[in-house]
């Protein structure tokens, strides 16, 4: 039996995905009323794929609670925010699940953290827990690293496809883990030690927005220079060996916008690239806004409440505003415009959660003369005529309306 710890965005799909191959699974949450919707057939989040599985994984048992259970493995997948002064980890939510772990479970059983933790997290936050409570690893509990490697959106394609990383100090309780995660993964798994695997998810993340940071600046110098950025990176890519990704309006998500920063904050005075980039990329709300204001202007567009933003969510056809560009665009907004009065809308997103937030995109496009397209949904991709007669800021580069301007 498996007790899956944290019933979030990256819990919840593996509960399910474990279940529904065969595995007898327990899903554990602290927050009650999520486990309560749990227990009704109900999900908790929109997710491609995720109503089927969940169905499969009911057929198939899966229970959940918010009790820890005595079983003889638990994965840990619970937040690990950062500390956006000091850029350090936030390991709370993991201590305490470590230490609600080792109340109940028996001796020999296998600790897994599927938590993104930057290098060190294990032997600085984990082993200390184990130690104190009496529980000698590689005796009567064992631990291992098996970070996620899942994006919103594309969730249950990539746990079945992605590969994977097993962390663990000795080869056989790697190869054990291994065994659980082959139950459904069909990529290649990869077992090593667990400050290798916890770097290794840091390091792929960071890459990448290094790598966004790269496209975002080049815009800059582009818009500088007067320049078509996009026109200038189409061309480049058709190098052999270059790659270099669209700009943006911004980095969300709990991944690539936050998993730099552990590097940042645990390696101060080393991390300068990746520092640079992070603010770069941080940057770019703020940008945006000023796009907003350059066109009001050019435009002649005077009231604020003509101005329209689409896209709440931090990628396209997801309901996940963690980190969300928009959000953060919006606080920027409020300090400099009273940002309420521009009308905002996401069709993923069904509460009000900001001002003059809308829910149908009819409405929505009626009341505004500037639609700043924050979110490439399939929504808005597939009713682009309806944007026609609008002036558009396209900051995603999908827009082949009349009146468009891009980053």
């Amino acid at each position: 039996m498996i007790n899956v710890i944290g019933m979030g965005y990256i819990g919840l799909p593996t509960a399910l995905m474990l279940a529904a191959h065969g595995e007898k699974v327990i899903g554990t949450d602290y927050n009650k009323e999520l486990v309560k919707t749990l227990q009704s057939g109900k999900l908790t989040f929109q997710e491609n794929g995720l109503d089927g599985l969940f169905s499969e994984a009911l057929k198939q048992g899966i229970a959940f609670t918010d009790e820890y259970k005595r079983t003889d493995m638990y994965i840990v997948s619970v937040p690990t925010p950062y500390d956006k002064e000091s850029k350090k980890i936030d390991p709370s939510y993991v201590i305490t699940a470590v230490k609600s772990v080792i109340k109940v479970c028996p001796e020999g059983a296998t600790l897994v953290i599927e938590s993104t933790i930057p290098p060190g997290t294990i032997d600085t936050y984990v082993r200390p827990v184990l130690k104190e409570s009496g529980f000698i690893e590689g005796k009567n509990i064992h631990l291992a690293h098996a970070p996620e490697r899942i994006i919103p959106g594309n969730m249950i394609y990539e746990l079945i496809h992605n590969n994977r990383t097993i962390g663990a100090d000795r080869q056989e309780i790697g190869e054990k883990v291994k065994n659980i995660y082959q139950s459904f993964c069909q990529g290649e798994i990869i077992v090593t030690d667990i400050r290798t695997a916890e770097m290794t998810k840091v390091v792929e993340n960071t890459f990448r927005d290094i790598n966004i940071a790269f496209a975002n600046e080049l815009m800059k110098i582009c818009r500088s220079g007067e320049m078509d950025v996009y026109e200038i990176i189409r061309i480049a890519n058709k190098h052999p060996r270059v790659n270099i990704l669209s700009p943006g309006p911004g980095v969300g998500g709990h991944c690539i916008s936050v998993d730099p920063w552990f590097l940042v904050g645990d390696y101060p005075g080393l991390a300068n690239l990746i520092l640079t980039a992070r603010k770069t990329n941080d940057s770019m709300p703020e940008f945006v806004l000023k796009r907003i204001y350059e066109i009001m202007r050019k435009e002649g567009i005077e009231d604020a409440e003509k101005v329209g933003i689409y896209g709440l969510t931090y990628k396209e056809n997801v309901d996940d505003m963690r980190e969300s560009p928009t959000l953060q665009m919006l606080k920027c907004m409020d300090e400099h415009l009273a940002g309420g009065r521009v009308k905002v809308y996401d069709p993923y997103i069904e509460k009000d959660i900001v001002a003059n937030q809308y829910h149908d995109l009819e409405r929505f496009l009626e009341d505004v003369t500037l639609v700043v397209l924050m979110v490439a949904h399939n929504e808005i991709i597939e009713n682009m005529e309806k944007l026609n007669g609008k002036t558009v800021l396209d900051t995603r580069k999908v827009c082949d309306c009349e009146n468009v301007y891009w980053l």
